[in-house]
């Protein structure tokens, strides 16, 4: 494999190069990693066939090493500036320059990176943290960015939609019901409150798909690797948030009803791989969310496996909103209690 920081080639192309990594793709621009467009298969396809002859890198199957990514949430509705949710963090760019970091991260470590997964949040109208499952003494919705608390439902500042009990097959009384129950649990956990967001990450909408560029690097590696990605669905039940990936933010309802299940999937992803490095959106909700649940599940299996976990800090932004929120300190505080764990803290541009 050629690692030295000069390379020739018969056909004059624009590579970017850091010491010991492979070259950038010349097709990669990173001034439209913020923006949306038809990523070209058929030519990425070729020219990452080339890009493995070049390079002489082998199937990830064959890999001694492995080393898994795992991407979460890296949706338009997070990362491009003037969708639903765009996670703008402190700098105002947030999502948009960490997404060129991964993408770079992805191309300079294809001979390392043996597989990838990206999770999608995934969204329908009619759901809990949505303006229409809850309705005032008026019949309107809480606005978004509104925080239901448990005083709030007890005292029907808001209340269940009661023209969505048919939908679900409720009374619209046990609906409140359930929503207090809810809130309690969420209370009881030490959790944010009950967060009313605006409408995002619509299934079948354009907000829901992946950034292209990421979207771009990802089918470039597991062509140039011969290595199949991965598509986590999570966020799709009614009743319950999913921040996490690996589990719900409330498994039961008041008659112990199940709203969703854990996914035991990535502890055992992780007791078979040499590395994982995690990054995405947001870094003060889902990404913080799915690493403290696959802490926990580490816990129960073996603390050692902490050591394992690489969290790419630079690939990752909390959700800011001026003037009405910050979880930024949130988001650091909670990286600071995974290194005490024992999970590595890194940027994206350190060795693998």
């Amino acid at each position: 494999m050629i690692r030295s920081l000069f390379f020739v080639t018969k056909r004059p192309q624009r590579y970017t190069w850091i010491m010991n990594k492979l070259p950038i793709p010349s097709f990669f621009d990173s001034a439209r990693v913020g923006e949306i467009w038809k990523v070209d298969y058929a030519s990425r396809a070729e020219q990452a066939r080339e890009y493995a002859l070049q390079h002489n890198l082998t199937p990830a199957s064959v890999s001694k090493d492995r080393i898994s990514l795992l991407v979460i949430d890296a949706q338009n509705t997070f990362c491009i500036p003037n969708f639903e949710l765009f996670v703008s963090g402190r700098s105002g760019r947030g999502a948009v320059d960490d997404n060129t970091r991964l993408c770079e991260f992805i191309y300079r470590n294809l001979g390392s990176l043996t597989h990838i997964t990206a999770t999608m949040d995934t969204h329908m109208a009619q759901q809990i943290f949505h303006p229409i499952f809850f309705v005032d003494a008026d019949g309107n919705h809480p606005a978004p960015y509104t925080d239901i608390h448990v005083a709030d439902l007890r005292e029907n500042k808001w209340t269940f939609n009661p023209a969505l009990a048919p939908r679900f097959g409720i009374a619209p009384a046990y609906g409140q019901q359930m929503m207090i129950h809810y809130a309690e649990a969420l209370e009881k956990k030490g959790k944010y409150a009950l967060t009313i967001w605006p409408y995002h990450a619509m299934l079948g909408g354009i907000g829901h798909a992946l950034v292209p560029a990421l979207e771009e690097a990802i089918f470039f590696h597991s062509i140039a690797r011969l290595a199949q990605p991965e598509f986590e669905i999570k966020g799709d039940k009614p009743f319950t948030e999913n921040y996490s990936v690996i589990g719900p933010e409330v498994l039961t309802g008041p008659m112990d009803e199940m709203l969703g299940a854990r996914n035991p999937k990535f502890i055992q992803q992780l007791q078979e791989v040499d590395r994982l490095y995690i990054a995405g959106q947001a870094k003060s909700h889902c990404v913080a969310w799915t690493i403290s649940d696959l802490l926990e599940d580490i816990n129960a299996a073996d603390p050692d496996l902490a050591k394992k976990v690489y969290l790419l800090e630079d690939c990752s932004s909390a959700v800011v909103v001026p003037g009405v929120v910050d979880h930024t300190e949130a988001a650091n505080e909670a990286y600071v209690r995974f290194a005490g764990a024992g999970m590595q803290i890194v940027q994206s541009t350190d060795e693998i």
